[in-house]
């Protein structure tokens, strides 16, 4: 069966044009002028309100499950990952029980998302103190790389790495990737109540460019490649681009809600705006977009971290008690969507930022553009329609963006050629290596 995706916008190489996108089978088999006539095939035609773009990559998901799936599951995750517009997910090694730090917990995970998934799934490993010798054996089993903390992850099973070093060395024998949280735990103290400003104190800027200064140090000295998480201090991104021009392989990445929300924003004891690192002031906001344009920061992924309502501590409004995370799978699209073309951004530069360069970060070739030899993983988008954001496919159903008005409408979404159902669920499980 050839579809052909017919729309006067489509997502290629960088820029919105006419297009039509011919798929076959569950690949993208070429992309021609839109009034190319292909015979045989079944068309799709976009409104005129509608623009074509590649599915969206987020790999920053913690989907929790086995273990913790009363706070999320694959089922649920990737229902909403799919209503968002993005195809693809990396699962995060930790707050699922086992963590992800070896083959036998990887396959406790594999088997856990199998037949569950509406949206193809991939997996990080974990590096925790002591398993320097499951890192090799994790990369091998096909994880994309390893994320390691350098600060109390919040679960007791998933330890800091104090010293990231040792790990890097082994990550750098076989040219792994290692991802990090870097904050110094040095830095942060113990937050207390229902201030807002309080909890931000508690971990300043300073504790986040102190552990990425040492993490970059770490890297040069090992030449292993490695990818900071979830920035959300500015003032880290001019040691960030020396180092990269220094040759450090180094790669950053952001998060909606450090783009989109400001610490002046949060209402006190509102605890569904409490993340680690914190969502900072308005100016630094402002830089972390001058990082994006510039190219310090690569990207742009969820960190969709959500839990039971108990554990956000709403009762108390304690950002002390509360747990760190913000659910924003479904939103993360129209949430930088909205604030992006307030700000002068194309939708073009969007899909850079949230499907092509996550793709290239862990190596899925086939994943994030349209292009020939592409999987026909396909959103469509209405970007100036608004919505007000409502009921969610997330399993947990706190967000922060409750009640906001958001531009930017996801009517369709297409998995390796085929249109998404919950009910019928296509994802496949990835392994590095395969595309």
């Amino acid at each position: 069966m050839i579809t052909v995706f017919r729309a006067d916008r489509v997502a290629v190489d960088g820029a919105e044009r006419p297009a039509a996108v011919v798929v076959e089978g569950e690949r993208i088999v070429a992309v021609l002028p839109k009034e190319t006539d292909v015979g045989g095939a079944r068309d799709v035609l976009l409104g005129v309100d509608e623009v074509l773009l590649p599915g969206l990559v987020d790999t920053h998901v913690h989907v929790n499950e086995p273990g913790r799936t009363e706070w999320e599951g694959f089922a649920t995750a990737t229902r909403a990952a799919a209503a968002g517009g993005v195809t693809t997910i990396v699962d995060m090694p930790l707050n699922s029980l086992p963590p992800t730090v070896d083959v036998a917990a990887l396959e406790v995970k594999r088997k856990a998302a199998d037949g569950q998934c509406s949206v193809d799934v991939g997996f990080w490993g974990g590096a925790v103190p002591g398993n320097a010798g499951e890192l090799r054996a994790l990369h091998e089993a096909g994880v994309f790389g390893v994320k390691c903390f350098l600060i109390d992850s919040g679960v007791p099973e998933f330890p800091p790495l104090l010293d990231p070093e040792p790990a890097l060395r082994e990550v750098a024998s076989f040219d792994g990737l290692l991802i990090a949280h870097a904050e110094d735990g040095d830095l942060v103290t113990a937050a207390h109540g229902r201030r807002y400003a309080d909890f931000v104190a508690s971990r300043p800027a300073a504790a986040e460019d102190s552990a990425i200064a040492g993490l970059l140090r770490a890297a040069a000295a090992t030449g292993a490649r490695v990818h900071v998480v979830h920035l959300s201090s500015a003032s880290a991104l001019p040691e960030l681009a020396a180092a990269r021009a220094a040759g450090v392989r180094v790669s950053v990445e952001t998060c909606p809600h450090y783009l989109a929300l400001t610490a002046e924003e949060v209402p006190d004891g509102d605890t569904r705006f409490k993340c680690c690192p914190p969502v900072r002031g308005e100016d630094n906001r402002d830089a972390l977009w001058a990082g994006l344009a510039d190219g310090t920061i690569d990207m742009v992924v969820s960190d969709h971290s959500p839990c039971t309502p108990d554990l956000k501590s709403l009762e108390t409004g304690d950002f002390g008690q509360a747990w760190g995370g913000i659910a924003s799978l479904q939103l993360g699209l129209p949430v930088v969507w909205t604030e992006a073309r307030r700000r002068g951004h194309s939708l073009a530069e969007v899909v850079r930022w949230m499907a092509e360069r996550p793709a290239a970060l862990v190596g899925l070739g086939r994943k994030g553009r349209i292009a020939a030899g592409c999987d026909a993983d396909l959103a469509v988008l209405a970007p100036d329609a608004t919505f007000t954001v409502g009921e969610l496919h997330h399993r947990s159903p706190l967000t922060p963006y409750a009640g906001r008005e958001l531009h930017g409408v996801v009517r369709a979404t297409w998995l390796r050629g085929h249109p998404v159902d919950g009910d019928d669920p296509r994802g496949r499980l990835l392994t590095r290596g395969e595309h």
